[in-house]
């Protein structure tokens, strides 16, 4: 609206009509974008009235005149009420928004925890990056919990955002967290995911009708046994990555099956979960899509595969990561479009996990 009003002046000042007096309508410029243009753009739609009064009064030699200097008293009086409240305004909002994040981020924690840095025969890291969307909350979900069956992992990613994606993600993780210490069968742990979200759905009233009609999940679940392999059944996730004596190897699924959600595209789940080789020294990466589609100005996707082969060979799982994150930063050079979790596992000699966890139960143990 304000720039549509100095179109609106600049064609009635460079006409036969100039004789119409145009300059409430400049002074209501900056009082205009002070409503919903921020300090910014008050300060330009201001800057652009006081341009074109100059301009048309030079056009129409009306320098001298006391309605000329009355107009720009009353700009420079109107452009700074409207900055102050435009900014006061900003300062409000922004202030709200920040609360309402701190907010949505401490109920993401809740459901979201940390990864204990020593498993088993793996020590262990993760990462959760929120995207850049105001307070929404994220449907990226991920868990690491120790078992009689062995470390057993669990990645996903639910569509959408917001409350009833974060239902969601409470409700897969629970199902994991319960059936990952009974179930002996990875499938089962899998199919479990899968049921507790179908009843959820079923809930009447739960959920809106565009989540029902498009809602699914894609998820990975994964197993490191005292043997030196990795197990997996993926539910249409993104592969996780080995990097074993410095490359990378992408397990692709050798059946690709659809998200959770979406079981009626096939006839069954796998009869068994897929398994191969990792041995100590190996370094595995779970991974959410957000990685992978990140792009930066030239609309490139970020090499993962390529900047894991390039972090030194001694970074612990820590370590690893956040130089992950930092190489993801400098790739998008501002806010993430997607969330982004990650879980990074380094397996370990059978004495090295021995001395790691007698470490860390001692280091428990000792009185603060």
């Amino acid at each position: 609206m304000p720039f549509a009003i100095a179109l609106a002046v600049l064609v009635i000042e460079l006409s036969p009509a100039h004789f119409i007096y145009t300059g409430p309508l400049l002074t209501a410029m900056p009082a205009l974008a002070a409503v919903t243009m921020g300090p910014k753009g008050t300060t330009a739609a201001a800057a652009l009235a006081l341009a074109i009064s100059v301009t048309t009064a030079t056009y129409n030699q009306a320098w001298g005149t006391l309605q000329v200097y009355t107009n720009f008293l009353a700009l420079a009086l109107v452009s700074m009420a409207g900055f102050i409240m435009s900014s006061a305004v900003q300062t409000r909002r922004q202030s709200e928004l920040d609360q309402v994040r701190r907010i949505a981020v401490a109920a993401q924690e809740v459901v979201l925890r940390a990864v204990p840095a020593q498993l088993g025969p793996v020590r262990a890291a993760s990462l959760c990056l929120a995207a850049g969307t105001g307070a929404q909350i994220g449907g990226d979900l991920y868990e690491a919990v120790e078992t009689r069956y062995g470390v057993r992992m669990i990645v996903g990613d639910v569509r959408g955002k917001g409350l009833s994606a974060m239902r969601a993600v409470a409700v897969a993780l629970g199902a994991f967290r319960e059936a990952a210490h009974y179930e002996d069968d990875l499938v089962e742990v899998m199919n479990h995911c899968a049921a507790a979200l179908r009843r959820e759905l079923a809930v009447p009233g739960s959920y809106a009708q565009e989540v029902l009609m498009e809602g699914f999940t894609t998820a990975l679940v994964a197993q490191v046994p005292d043997e030196p392999v990795v197990q997996l059944v993926n539910r249409g996730h993104p592969p996780p990555l080995v990097l074993h004596q410095g490359r990378i190897q992408a397990l692709m699924p050798a059946s690709p099956l659809p998200p959770l959600g979406l079981e009626d595209l096939v006839n069954g789940p796998p009869a068994k979960p897929e398994s191969y080789p990792f041995v100590p020294g190996d370094r595995l990466l779970l991974y959410t899509d957000g990685v992978i589609e990140a792009r930066n100005r030239d609309d490139d996707f970020f090499a993962l595969p390529e900047t894991m082969e390039g972090i030194r060979a001694g970074a612990t799982p820590p370590e690893f990561l956040e130089e992950l994150h930092q190489a993801l930063i400098r790739h998008t050079e501002g806010p993430l479009a997607d969330d982004v979790a990650m879980i990074f596992v380094d397996r370990v000699d059978e004495e090295v996990g021995k001395q790691i966890g007698a470490a860390a139960t001692s280091s428990r143990d000792r009185p603060h």
